[in-house]
């Protein structure tokens, strides 16, 4: 399967696609854009960016026991940061503290822990740099079958459980009064963004790993007029923003990081949607 698709988009009239490990970041990067818009779109109405933020430092922490340990660093980053998505809402529903203060005490433990853990191994610094800065260049086919089946996942629990959530993120006290399994949606929500938090870590690092969630969803606030049409935005920009990002990232004029390249054609929609609305404004 990823053969045949790498095929494809090696059909693909650009000089830069012929390569495979370009191939193989284009497609992981078309399985993770659509699913990181979604739950995007959720964080900025849930109001869950701190949230994402703590999960993508913790990155630190993960990486740092892997090779301390000697174990593959990037399923222990998935391990770590999925348990600390779970620890957050384990501290918010076992204690009478506001989500905000619950993910700030998190975050500043996952971070201290990272930096403890890094300054007991000196030498994983070096190997920590490319998860500080993100690499999509370096996915190979483990990662993009674990991403063929985080997306149906993801969609599967959007069709069964946006409701559930919905009403979770309004009023949790009357979510669980209607017969919302209030726990087990939270957590299962938790523990996928944690995961494509820890997959977006990988493509644009641990500084901009909010950036990718948060930014594509903010421009389809603007592009659209429903909470529906907001999802089907966010993930065409996207989409549109990755595949330029890694097509511009990749000419020789340019020669950036792709993962910073994707945030910075992310952030020029988001500013041309700005100013659509405000003339749309003027004119009405």
């Amino acid at each position: 399967m990823i053969d045949l698709l790498c095929s494809a988009i090696g059909c693909i009239p650009l000089d830069c696609l012929q390569h495979r490990f370009m191939q193989q970041a284009l497609l992981g990067l078309l399985l993770l854009a659509p699913v990181a818009a979604v739950l995007g779109v959720q964080v900025v109405h849930f109001r869950m960016a701190f949230f994402s933020d703590a999960i993508g430092h913790s990155a630190f922490a993960g990486v740092a026991l892997g090779l301390i340990f000697s174990l593959e660093p990037r399923m222990t980053m998935l391990a770590f940061g999925i348990l600390v998505g779970a620890g957050i809402i384990a501290l918010q529903r076992r204690s009478n503290i506001s989500s905000d203060l619950a993910i700030g005490v998190v975050f500043s433990a996952v971070v201290a822990f990272g930096l403890l853990v890094v300054s007991r191994a000196p030498g994983s610094s070096r190997s920590l740099q490319q998860f500080l800065l993100g690499d999509i260049l370096t996915i190979g086919p483990d990662e993009i079958r674990f991403l063929m089946v985080l997306l149906p996942a993801i969609v599967l629990v959007q069709v069964l459980g946006f409701n559930s959530l919905l009403s979770i993120a309004l009023n949790p006290v009357m979510a669980r009064a209607h017969g919302v399994h209030v726990a087990l949606w939270q957590y299962l929500f938790a523990a996928l963004l944690a995961a494509v938090v820890i997959f977006s870590v990988w493509a644009v690092g641990v500084l901009l790993v909010t950036a990718l969630l948060i930014v594509p969803a903010a421009c389809a606030r603007n592009m659209s007029r429903s909470l529906f049409g907001m999802f089907w935005w966010a993930v065409v920009l996207s989409i549109l923003s990755a595949f330029l990002g890694l097509v511009l990232s990749a000419q020789p004029w340019l020669a950036s990081s792709t993962g910073p390249t994707i945030i910075v054609v992310s952030c020029l929609f988001f500013v041309l949607s700005t100013i659509s609305v405000r003339n749309r404004g003027r004119l009405g």
